[in-house]
């Protein structure tokens, strides 16, 4: 178990992010942070995932004077091309058939900071992620529910979206936004005193 003798902070307010540190005990205040998520075409998956986690976690250190902070970023990348968030419908649907029967890479960049002993880590996971042929059916079905167009890849492993997936290769939470046993680890280590 984590002792946090401070308040725990999460720079996000993906409902994923906080129902993965609900789950493994940790209580902790949402924070809003907004910055410029711009990606260049030139950018690296593993560069571009640990800057704007970074970004995140800097707009989280001049809003507070105190505790601990997890900031995080995720991206979907496949054949290097980094894919974010659709723009809309027609985006999502346009993104899942790039996928069907593809193996992507899921990056999740985090960064943790602790205002007591300014101890700060930044780094990434990785995760492999095999999709099925999904039908044009399926993809029209799941783009109605609305889910796909506030995810990275335009879908959630944790929804609908988890019948598209044939095969995971690396932590199955980094694909949901959090890659918990890491982050677990990094927790404990910027928390000792």
């Amino acid at each position: 178990m984590i002792k946090l003798n401070q308040t725990l902070y999460l720079a996000s307010s993906s409902p994923r992010r906080k129902q993965l540190l609900k789950q493994i005990g940790l209580r902790f205040k949402s924070i809003h942070t907004d910055i410029d998520e711009v990606i260049s075409e030139k950018d690296k998956p593993v560069s571009v995932v640990k800057r704007l986690a970074e970004d995140k976690l800097n707009a989280a250190i001049s809003k507070l004077s105190s505790g601990i902070i997890i900031a995080a970023d995720t991206i979907v990348v496949l054949n290097g091309k980094i894919i974010g968030k659709p723009n809309n419908k027609s985006d999502a649907k346009r993104i899942l058939k790039t996928l069907s029967g593809k193996t992507h890479s899921v990056y999740t960049g985090f960064a943790l900071y602790n205002f007591y002993n300014s101890r700060k880590i930044v780094d990434y996971e990785k995760t492999g992620v095999t999709f099925r042929d999904i039908t044009e059916k399926e993809i029209n079905f799941y783009i109605a529910t609305g889910s796909p167009l506030d995810k990275a890849g335009a879908y959630g492993i944790q929804d609908f979206g988890a019948v598209f997936v044939k095969k995971i290769n690396g932590c199955f939470y980094n694909v949901m936004g959090l890659p918990i046993s890491k982050i677990f680890s990094d927790l404990r280590t910027i928390a000792e005193t």
